[in-house]
């Protein structure tokens, strides 16, 4: 390795970065494999309890702000950011539909875990054939360890971390997926992101619709609708449900609001299409399906991850917050006879929703002061 002169070790960064476009990644940058200037606010956060039960959060924070401790002998990481925004998968006429599903972008196609793992091991293995006389050590990573993408990110150019706790680029707004590859060739860093471009703006600290944002650039996943749907396995918060609306699975308010997001592409890419029309279900549909269905329509898919009682429990009470209907009463009923305790909690506190919601309204006296007149 110390026998490559500096050029040489530029010349490999560009043709790595343009086979990383040829990949299907959207950029490309290089940093150091150090995030110990994380370590104080990390620390901070987790004392503050905005982890929740997330208890592998907790832990390796050494491995967290000293990434070589994850393969020695790393010198750099080469972080890249891949747009995910389906092409045509609509979004805020779902969200503003009670009976429709709102589902998390990112997760509507395949697991982008497989996909990108898979294309960062080609990065990895192509760089090394075209190094002469030696074997560069590299290993991808997506989600798949402590590593604090975020930071790593912004430490290599890619952008900055927006007030909503997100990685912001200004030519791609925040639609896209982190992975990085590890290796132990000490290539020429890119310049990291110093500033902050989201000035005054609190759209996206003000338009969460359960208040997880105690402060700018703060998560509480307590509150988090990303953290109750998928992450949580218990019951959910009496006094969070009816905030969380038609959102069975994530959540992608803040970004929905952000003005950093027109600059954002869709994407192209066939695994992040939607599949058996998560973009558009209705919560009865899903609500319907039995654990075979679910696991069979969810295969190769993030959704699993909640897991199919986790599914029903989340489609219950976007279902306490839909308009109802007689089908859905039904439903949620014949559901609740073979449903576990937990599930049967949320059940009943849906069909309480929807009971007070179309009890019907006595009609005024007609001595009442405003009984005969029209509304004004």
């Amino acid at each position: 390795m110390s026998d490559y002169t500096t050029a040489q070790l530029q010349q490999l960064s560009l043709a790595l970065k343009e086979k990383a476009r040829e990949l299907g990644f959207h950029d490309c940058a290089i940093t150091l494999p150090d995030a110990s200037a994380e370590s104080e606010s990390y620390t901070r956060w987790l004392e503050a309890g905005y982890q929740a039960d997330m208890a592998y959060l907790n832990e390796n924070l050494d491995k967290r702000f000293d990434p070589t401790l994850l393969l020695p002998g790393t010198r750099r990481i080469i972080m890249l950011r891949m747009n995910y925004l389906p092409t045509e998968a609509p979004i805020t006429g779902v969200l503003r539909n009670p009976d429709k599903a709102y589902i998390a972008r990112y997760t509507l196609g395949r697991d982008y875990h497989k996909l990108m793992r898979k294309r960062l091991k080609q990065l990895g293995q192509w760089f090394n054939s075209q190094i002469e006389g030696i074997e560069v050590q590299f290993r991808p990573f997506v989600d798949s360890a402590p590593v604090l993408e975020r930071p790593l990110a912004r430490n290599a150019g890619l952008g900055w971390i927006g007030k909503h706790t997100l990685l912001l680029n200004r030519h791609a707004g925040s639609w896209f997926l982190l992975g990085e590859l590890f290796i132990d060739l000490p290539l020429p860093v890119d310049a990291p992101e110093t500033e902050q471009h989201c000035g005054r703006c609190r759209a996206c600290l003000d338009v969460c619709p359960t208040n997880a944002f105690p402060e700018p650039y703060v998560l509480d996943a307590r509150r988090c609708i990303s953290y109750l749907t998928i992450e949580h396995k218990g019951s959910i918060p009496h006094e969070l449900r009816p905030l969380m609306g038609n959102r069975i699975f994530g959540c992608d308010d803040c970004q929905l609001i952000c003005p950093w997001n027109r600059f954002a592409r869709r994407s192209s890419e066939p695994d992040f299409q939607p599949r058996h029309g998560l973009d558009t279900a209705s919560l009865l549909e899903l609500f319907l399906w039995d654990e075979a269905t679910f696991l069979k329509r969810t295969e190769g898919s993030a959704i699993r991850r909640t897991g199919y009682e986790g599914w029903q429990r989340n489609l219950a009470v976007a279902l306490g917050n839909s308009n109802g209907s007689d089908a859905v009463m039904e439903a949620l009923r014949n559901r609740r006879a073979t449903a576990s305790e937990m599930l049967i909690e949320h059940i009943d506190w849906a069909l309480q929703q929807l009971s007070e919601r179309h009890a019907p309204r006595s009609l005024p006296l007609l001595d009442h002061p405003g009984a005969g007149r029209l509304p004004e």
